[in-house]
């Protein structure tokens, strides 16, 4: 029952993640937003003291079952040694923990949080890791299907599916979620839970509180005959059958040796207590049957408490929009403006506020769906999300990246709070702009401004502002401009734009 158990959660859990990094229209996220919040690493940002307590008193009580039930990355690995260990079957064997390593990375992890250098915590955090990877390979392959589905319908004359843009966002972070995944799928192959065992710093940190768990996999030496299945079946391959010695700092307690052991030898529950031993005696003396009936009862309890308590932590723990062109044809594609202020989210606060605390988990940019965001290729803020406006603008009504930040990079805002964030201002530039360069009309920065914050006024001074046929352009009030990038998204300046977004170091309500 418990491997049972363990396999029903990993599979809810592993697709609802997976589907939150999917789901470009926003269906979904308002179900499954919860399951990026339960995640150790982004909880601890968050400052989410419920989860991070919560996590930590299920390992107290359950050993790591987070690692092989809640942790994208970990089921991972399960999924890939299980299609491994379906062609290479007792594969595994015994090894000693490695504990200068473990606790190496554990060490580098836990002081480049503190000293704020976030490459190296996006890099081995393990939500991060799968989430870049469902990002960069999964997501364009469901846009593609999903662009397939829209043209088979609209032959149809049905409009149950529409097309979205497929591109990548950045060339480097498809690069490190390869390397990621290819590191991941050679340790999942040759050692099954190696990474979560040597290199994952969540899991060391888990293992700290495992090692006094209330519940264990437990040996009954009476049966057991040392013929070694479970050890060979143990992905943790944290079990010593020659010793009859688990580590429990390393099993995930998926329940698999127990499902292997032919003895009955192994089972999942508390320390050896005197019932026990008694119903020990009661075998021997009765052939086993009444403990054997004891024994299954107080295994189905135990598992309807583990399925219960995991229920009960995870549950206390969009329609896309169509870019406008401004009604002009688009010539060639934009070039993105050399900002010296990156811009960043609304209800990211400051750039100080979103190097710290993003983990850079590509959540924010899969969802976005306006194509505002993508990963940054900065060294200091690499893979972190970044705003430009070649594809969309940041919607007023939009605030779904803030609603799905699980770290606290991006704090929840209200659409009332959104249209009021200033995150930058637009700046306009004169050589770029058509009716002071080609003598064309337009005013496209201004019909389209959320805000009102630009205001068309003559070329010529000595134009009335009320000549209708006088050339005019923009200026920029820039005391009420968010930043929101409408007028550089829908300026026909080609190639780049004629009024740009310069980004806020702070971000401020206006």
């Amino acid at each position: 029952m418990l491997r049972k158990t363990r396999i029903v959660l990993a599979t809810v859990m592993f697709i609802g993640i997976t589907l939150l990094f999917l789901d470009f229209t926003g269906t979904l996220h308002s179900w499954l937003g919860w399951m990026a919040k339960i995640q150790f690493w982004p909880a601890f940002y968050a400052l989410n003291i419920a989860v991070v307590v919560g996590i930590i008193a299920l390992t107290l009580v359950f050993g790591r079952i987070y690692c092989s039930m809640i942790c994208p990355l970990g089921i991972l690995q399960d999924i890939i040694s299980n299609v491994r260990g379906r062609l290479k079957k007792n594969r595994f064997s015994y090894s000693p923990e490695k504990k200068i390593l473990r606790y190496a990375m554990l060490v580098l992890f836990l002081a480049s949080a503190l000293a704020g250098v976030n490459i190296i915590v996006s890099l081995l955090a393990p939500y991060s890791s799968y989430g870049r990877m469902a990002a960069s390979f999964l997501l364009p392959v469901w846009q593609w299907g999903n662009n397939l589905l829209a043209m088979a319908a609209e032959h149809l004359d049905s409009y149950a599916f529409y097309t979205t843009d497929v591109w990548m966002r950045s060339g480097i972070t498809v690069a490190i979620a390869a390397v990621t995944l290819a590191v991941i799928t050679v340790l999942a192959i040759c050692g099954g839970r190696t990474y979560c065992n040597t290199i994952c710093p969540v899991g060391t940190i888990l293992s700290l509180f495992a090692r006094h768990s209330w519940m264990k996999v437990h040996f009954d030496t009476d049966k057991c005959t040392s013929c070694g299945l479970c050890a060979r079946n143990c992905k943790a391959s944290c079990i010593d059958t020659k010793n009859h010695k688990i580590d429990y700092s390393r099993c995930v307690t998926c329940g698999d040796c127990i499902g292997k052991c032919r003895q009955g030898a192994l089972s999942f529950r508390h320390k050896t207590s005197t019932a026990t031993k008694e119903s020990s005696r009661s075998t021997a003396t009765n052939g086993g049957k009444s403990a054997d009936k004891g024994q299954q009862v107080d295994s189905s309890r135990r598992s309807f408490l583990l399925a219960s308590t995991m229920a009960t932590t995870a549950a206390a723990t969009a329609s896309a929009q169509a870019k406008l062109d401004g009604g002009l044809a688009q010539i060639e594609e934009k070039e993105i403006p050399k900002r010296e202020t990156p811009l960043t989210p609304p209800g990211s606060l400051s750039a100080q506020n979103m190097a710290q605390h993003c983990t850079s988990c590509q959540l924010c940019v899969s969802a976005c769906p306006n194509g505002v965001l993508r990963p940054s290729t900065e060294a200091g803020k690499l893979m972190q999300p970044t705003m430009s406006y070649e594809r969309g603008y940041c919607r007023p009504e939009c605030t779904r990246c803030s609603d799905l930040c699980p770290t606290g990079a991006i704090t929840k805002i209200g659409k009332d709070m959104k249209s009021s964030i200033q995150i930058g201002h637009a700046v306009w530039i004169r050589k770029n702009c058509l009716p002071a360069t080609d003598g064309i009309p337009c005013g496209n920065c201004a019909r389209h401004c959320p805000t009102g914050a630009i205001t068309m006024v003559p070329l010529d001074k000595d134009d009335s502002p009320e000549d209708k046929n006088a050339l005019k352009i923009p200026v920029v009030n820039t005391a009420i401009c968010i930043g929101c990038g409408a007028c550089e998204n829908l300026c026909p300046a080609r190639p780049l734009s004629a009024i740009y977004v310069e980004g806020h170091e702070v971000h401020r309500e206006i």
